[in-house]
This record gives C-alpha cells, structure tokens and sequence, in this order.
C-alpha cells in the first residue's frame, strides 16, 4: 500500500465520463485493472513506470513516497438509499464537498450519523450531521492525539472548509486538546456557530447489505458492485460508463468497502442493466459471510485468510449478518471500524531467521459496534487453525446482545483540573516513594497502611535502605472535578 499510486476522488463521488476518463488513462499506462481504498479513492494496483504524470483528468494522483495527501471520505453514496438526516440530500453533500479546493495531510469524514455503510469516527476531522440543518458536530483526532475528542460548538455547512483548512494550518503548532484549536480558530477566521444543546445520538442499525439491484421508490433502483479480489477490469468499467451515460445517470459513488455504487437506474432499463451484468459475468449475490471485509489493499495474505474464514463459515452454516469483519498488521496498526478485527503480530525480533507459524489477537467493538470507538481484546495470539471457531463463538454473542445497545454517544462535559497536596515518604537514596493510600504490595503491604505502621525491619523494594532513609514530603498532585 505504501508504494501504490493513488487519485483522490472527493467524496468518493464522481461522474461516468470521469471515471471513463481515468479508465483510458490507467490503459494507456500499461495498467488492466484499477482497486478502490477505504478512503473512497481509487488505487492503482500495480507500480506505475512514469513516476512524472501528477494528474489524472481532473483528479489529482498522489505519489505515496513524495507526499502525504489524504482523501475527502463522505456517506453522499448512502443519501438516498439507506436512513438519514433529513436535511442532508445529495445535493446538500456536493455542495459541502465543493468548498474544498486544496490537498489536505488530514484525513477528512463528513457523514450522517443515521447511516451505517460508511465509517464515522475514521478521520482525524470528523464532521458529523446534527439534527439542526446545517449544522454539524465535530470530533477531532489530529494524528499525534490517540482518541477523538469533541469541538465545543456546531458548525455551519459553509464554514467547514475554512475550518478545516485553519486546522490544518495549525499542525505545526501541535494543538493539544480541542479548547486550544477552538480558541485559535476563532481568531483566525469568523464562522457562524452554535452552541451544542443536545448530545450526538447515532442510532445503532444492523449492517446493512449494498450489492446488487436494489428499488428505491416506485421507478428507480441502485445497484452496488464487489469483487473479491478488489481489481476492477478496465474494459467493464468503461462499458458500464457508457452505459451509465445511456441512462442518464449522473454519478458513480466509492464505498469504503473496496466497492461501488450507482443509484439513480430506470426502471424501464433494469433488464437491461441485468443483460449486461450477465453479458460480463459479474456476480452480483455474494454471500453475505464474505461481502462485509475490510482488507489491506494488495495484501495476498490478507486475502487468503479471508477465504480460509468464510469457507469455515460456510461450512458450519453460519450467519454474520449485520457484522463487519477487519484483518490487520499489527505492526502497521491504524483505526479501526469494523465490528471484529484480526490482528496478526509480528514474528518476535529473535526469531527473525526461524520459520514460525503466524500468531493473531481477536477483538470487537463494544457492542459489536464501530462508532463505540472501544474494543475489547477477546484473545491473544492464537493459532490461524483457532480463529474459525472463535470468531463463531463472537457471532453468536452479537446475536446474543443484538438490541441491547446503547443509541447514544455523550458529548464529554468538561472535566476541570484542581490541585491537592499529598505527604508521602521518599527513599533519600533511590527517591522510591511510600504512599499511604497504596501501600506496598510487592512487600505485601496493604493500602492506607501509615508510614509509622510500618515494622521496624521494612526496606526499600528497590534499594534495600532501611525505614530511617525515608523522609516526610508533600507531592502536589492533579484530581478531576466535574465544572
């Protein structure tokens, strides 16, 4: 992946004579085939010979080795085919994602809380519909942060590209908490906010299923498309455009899922949709225990594991609807969103020149539900011959739990730091530190044992100095308070 060209596909929402366009483009490099990424831009699944072309089109083509650009990810695809705010149309969606005119290093979320197909939480700027129109929560995790922390106010549709692009002005900067960007951002540019009056609700739903010919109302219908192998033929693809063009449809739309999807289709040209599916032999009924995956893009062992599971799966009749499944390096461990995750370790450093079988961890969000953003360890380091039946075991307790959850994300109230002073007793030697209210329990000492409890004969657990090298002292230490 870290050698692979990609475009960046704003949204991941462009037009059949685009994506034509790119397809004689990739031909005419030499390519036969192009692959989708999770952030809803497209990949080139071989190395390219003229490492001179910077475009493609109108879409700009990213050299992972000479720059750090990041994708625009949207849920526009999920506008009119799966629930949503009702105030946030596709049309609404275009109209946001054409205020950004630059490249980010941010990766960048704008998506609708009540759909589920694509990720909430995996950007470092997360904006996220409210029930006000035109206002959106925000949630940042700005790469050298390790969790998403909530922006303290709703921001306007039209001010999220100046947001964003104040942000990223900041990074050299290294903003610490989400306080310290809201007060530099609001003296840097005017925006019209809101005040947060209500915490983000995500209502939790199964899943849902994206492939195939699906109806929307009375005279239209979508059609999602996956393969397997993520290598998307050039000569289909241009096909399908020209056919796209035929009827009149205005847009392609990425999943993060390594597929796509076109909504939009006539019902009077459904047969014919369907004859030139078959015409091509594409397979558009998957099973269901292989379509939800998230792999690492040209990853071959990845993609083997995936088939060794789902053919376990399949043969013990098991059902995994409504969950998604992720496989991962841990030694390349990124953000998760999916409901499981199999991470494979690394062959410990000594044992480099050894041929050792693989090892992997099992976990799953809680509740089964990405947008959680916390994951529960299942087990560790299990053999590749285990994890069938453990993973089985995990779908068994998602049915299990299945209704239980929790709608809610709480936006955190502000928690205020307040000083207070503690005697403790200090090794003058090694500065080891006795604490009343721990005690210590490598020597089986109990908490809130006093200093002056101790026996005679107590030493230092590090350095082995007697009771009289320990001196009174006052640390001064930081405790929370809800303001």
């Amino acid at each position: 992946m870290k050698s692979l060209h990609r475009l960046m596909i704003k949204g991941g929402v462009l037009s059949p004579s685009e994506l034509k366009a790119i397809c004689i483009y990739v031909e005419n490099m030499g390519l036969n085939a192009i692959s989708f990424g999770s952030r809803q831009d497209i990949i080139f699944p071989e190395a390219l010979e003229d490492q001179h072309i910077t475009s493609v089109g109108n879409f700009k083509l990213i050299d992972p080795e000479k720059t750090k650009s990041e994708n625009i990810s949207s849920s526009y695809l999920c506008a009119d085919i799966f629930p949503r705010t009702p105030w946030l149309t596709s049309d609404k969606y275009l109209y946001v994602l054409e205020q950004f005119k630059k490249e980010y290093e941010l990766k960048i979320n704008i998506t609708d809380p009540k759909q589920r197909l694509v990720p909430l939480f995996s950007g470092h700027l997360n904006f996220i519909a409210s029930e006000n129109e035109d206002y959106w929560y925000l949630y940042i995790r700005l790469p050298h942060w390790d969790t998403a922390e909530p922006y303290p106010a709703l921001i306007y549709s039209w001010d999220i590209a100046g947001i964003t692009n104040t942000i990223q002005n900041l990074l050299k900067e290294e903003p610490h908490n989400t306080e310290m960007i809201f007060e530099l951002v609001n003296d840097a540019l005017e925006s019209n906010n809101q005040t947060i009056e209500e915490a983000l609700h995500i209502p939790f739903h199964p899943f849902p299923y994206y492939e195939g010919m699906n109806k929307i109302g009375t005279d239209k219908y979508w059609l999602g498309l996956y393969w397997r192998n993520n290598r998307y033929d050039l000569a289909f693809l241009k096909a399908l455009c020209e056919l796209c063009s035929e009827c009149k449809i205005g847009k392609i739309s990425i999943t993060p899922w390594k597929s796509f999807i076109i909504n939009g289709i006539p019902r009077e040209t459904k047969l014919i949709w369907e004859k030139f599916l078959g015409k091509y032999g594409i397979n558009v009924r998957h099973s269901l225990l292989e379509l939800n995956w998230h792999l690492p893009v040209g990853d071959n062992d990845a993609l083997e594991l995936k088939k060794f599971l789902v053919q376990n799966f399949d043969k013990n009749d098991i059902s995994t609807y409504g969950l998604t499944f992720g496989i991962s390096n841990l030694k390349n461990k990124g953000y998760y969103f999916t409901s499981v995750v199999i991470e494979k370790n690394a062959a410990p450093k000594e044992l480099s020149d050894y041929n050792i079988r693989d090892t992997y961890n099992l976990l799953y969000a809680r509740n089964f539900d990405p947008n959680t953003r916390e994951y529960i360890t299942h087990v560790q380091e299990v053999d590749r011959i285990a994890l069938p039946n453990l993973l089985m075991e995990l779908s068994v307790l998602y049915f299990e739990q299945l209704g239980t959850e929790n709608d809610v994300v709480e936006t955190p109230e502000k928690v205020e730091e307040e000083e207070i002073q503690v005697d403790v007793f200090q090794c003058i030697n090694c500065l080891t530190v006795y604490d009343e209210t721990f005690g210590d329990l490598t020597q089986n000492i109990a908490a809130n044992t006093a200093f002056s409890d101790l026996p005679e004969n107590y030493t230092c657990a590090l350095c082995g100095s007697s009771k009289t090298s320990y001196k009174k002292k006052t640390l001064v230490r930081k405790s929370t308070s809800d303001s």
